[in-house]
């Protein structure tokens, strides 16, 4: 057996779960997530405990068995607590703003790069170069927050661009300057 898979999930108070055939569904106070489980992994609700099981021993029922229950956890978590990534912009000008369902972000370019916010996802921004990505669905939090990095990637000799927060950039030596004599 798995030693993840089998780990029992406790449901705190407030947040329901439904099976629904080869469906889970999860409501909770940050919003409602739903999992598709796949054939030969059956999950069981009993007393206030979600259960992961397999049928057989088949190296795929195998390789679910932990996933499966992995993603489940990250879904009550999630729709309890939710889940954070943090981001910040560094270089002079840079910034970004939030208007709606977009993000506007300054990031060097001729234009402002217009960002929509999938559903779900809430962006904060402090200081206009702090972000706070925030949402129940853990990949899709990730997600989003990788693709803001991706818009402008730090940049290797200054460290200029988006970062996860606690990202530590190597920075590169340029180039030294021309040497008396030259050549010739």
């Amino acid at each position: 057996m798995s030693r993840v898979g089998k780990a029992e999930i406790a449901i705190p108070k407030g947040v329901t779960v439904e099976l629904e055939g080869a469906a889970v569904r999860i409501k909770g106070p940050k919003g409602q997530l739903s999992q598709l489980v796949p054939d030969g992994i059956t999950v069981r609700q009993q007393d206030g405990k979600l259960l992961v099981q397999r049928r057989g021993d088949e190296r795929r029922e195998r390789e679910l068995h932990g996933l499966i229950r992995s993603l489940l956890a990250n879904a009550v978590h999630g729709v309890t607590e939710g889940f954070v990534r943090e981001l910040e912009i560094t270089g002079i000008g840079y910034k970004a703003a939030v208007s709606g369902r977009n993000l506007t972000l300054n990031l060097g370019f001729s234009h402002p790069i217009e960002f929509p916010l999938p559903d779900g996802i809430e962006v904060a921004v402090e200081k206009q170069t702090q972000l706070t990505v925030r949402g129940a669905d853990k990949a899709l939090v990730g997600e989003v927050a990788s693709s803001l990095r991706r818009l402008r990637k730090p940049d290797p000799y200054k460290g200029k661009g988006v970062r996860f927060k606690g990202e530590t950039i190597k920075l590169k030596v340029g180039k030294s300057g021309a040497t008396a004599g030259g050549a010739g």
